[in-house]
This record gives C-alpha cells, structure tokens and sequence, in this order.
C-alpha cells in the first residue's frame, strides 16, 4: 500500500510544465512588417530563448582608436533613437533609414528595409533624401526625416556620416541616429538580412 501512495504523492508536486512565451519585440507588438526592395519583411525577435551572440557581435572591446565609444549625440540638433523608433520609421514611407556601413557590412547582414549608403559617400545620396543641388551646394529644405547607424556604440562611421551631410545643408532636425546599431539589435534578437 505504500507504492500507491508515494507514486501519488510525487504525481501530485511535480512541476507542470508552463506554456511556452512569445518572445515579443514589446507588449502588444509580437513583430512588425516592413516594405523592402525586395518585398515585404515581417522584423521579429528570435524565438530561441538559450540564443546567445557570437563571433564579432560578442566582440566587448575594440582597440580605440578607431573603435571608441561614440557621444549619444553625434550633432546638435540631432535625435538620439532607440530600437522602437528605429522600427517607427522602418514603417512610415516618409522615413529612410540608412546603414551607413562599407557595402561589405552591409551585404553580410543589416536591418530590414535599411538602404545602404556609405558614410564615405553620404553626402552623394542627398538627392535621394529629398535635397536638390543649386549653385551654392545642396538645398535641403526638402530633406525627408532620416535615421543612420553602423555598427554599434563604438563605431564612428554613421555619427561621421551624419557631421558630413549637416557641413552640406542637412538640417540636423531630420536626422535621427541609432547609436546601437548591428551589435545592439543583434543582442535583442532581432530579425537580420541574410540570416
């Protein structure tokens, strides 16, 4: 008679297993979509929750120079944003958001919906955030609301890229900088080209 008791009792304070959660990008918002060159691309975080980063993105320190901490503004006037707004804007068609990256960086994986333009040739891209080149340089009061990044806090070319398009007439009022860049949005899990 003990058995039957004993199995009962362990049946009774063993653990039950809880439903498993989605890993949501916020409360209320699972994903979020956005329109690419290449058709829509549904931003999620990774389901995985044991997914750790590796290779590079776990890199923590980097020889300064070149890779030293970044101000959190890389400009006056200039608007400091985080992951959510950075997914705002991937949603508003006046918006563009601009990996600012060398072409290899980017071809090995970016934001979804981001377009690629070199910080070493960002202020050749100014026609196509709204400027016109007049006679003294460019006329930007035209400008679309714009957000760079690179490769993350301690990487200098998208707050580089930003001072060289304000020298040319960019109003820093349109210009939005995502200081996490690749490292921070890879350590949320977020969705990767290429991956």
């Amino acid at each position: 008679m003990r058995y039957p008791f004993a199995v009962a009792f362990v049946a009774l304070v063993l653990p039950v297993s809880a439903p498993a959660q989605e890993v949501a990008v916020t409360k209320g918002m699972p994903s979020v979509t956005v329109e690419t060159d290449s058709g829509p691309v549904e931003i999620s975080r990774i389901q995985d929750t044991s997914n750790v980063l590796t290779g590079e993105w776990a890199q923590t320190s980097r020889a300064c120079p070149p890779f030293c901490i970044q101000p959190i503004s890389p400009a006056e006037g200039v608007t400091t944003i985080g992951e959510l707004e950075l997914l705002d804007m991937l949603t508003d068609p006046d918006a563009v958001v601009v990996d600012s990256r060398v072409t290899p960086d980017f071809q090995g994986g970016s934001i979804p919906g981001a377009v690629s333009m070199p910080y070493t040739e960002m202020v050749d891209h100014l026609a196509e955030l709204g400027c016109e080149i007049d006679f003294e340089g460019w006329d930007c009061e035209g400008a679309k609301p714009v957000a760079l990044f690179c490769n993350g806090p301690w990487c200098g070319q998208s707050p580089e890229a930003i001072r060289r398009i304000i020298e040319a007439g960019y109003p820093p009022e349109r210009i939005h900088y995502y200081r996490g860049g690749m490292q921070v949005w890879r350590l949320l899990g977020l969705t990767v080209t290429g991956d």
